[in-house]
């Protein structure tokens, strides 16, 4: 089995970061993963990166989209996957 890091970034609409940053320390997932962390970063902006047993298609979960009026614009999403110092998988 690999391993695989989930990213979801948010930008905060103005004068929420600290509501964002609640809400997503807030989010359950249904299923634990191996690791997870929460950063805040200059405006206003929340990340969150989870890590998991599996590969980059499986259906892992994931944290949901905020409130429209909590965000400035859509989530982004990423999927990551480690690799070696020398850049092999």
């Amino acid at each position: 089995m690999s391993a695989v890091t989930l990213m979801w970034e948010a930008r905060a609409a103005e004068g929420l970061g600290a509501e964002l940053l609640a809400w997503a320390r807030a989010q359950r997932l249904p299923a634990e993963p191996l690791r997870r962390e929460t950063f805040r970063a200059a405006g206003e902006r929340v990340l969150v990166l989870t890590w998991w047993d599996g590969e980059l298609t499986d259906d892992l979960p994931e944290l949901p989209e905020p409130e429209s009026g909590l965000v400035s614009r859509p989530v982004h999403r990423w999927r990551f996957e480690p690799v070696d110092v020398e850049g092999r998988m």
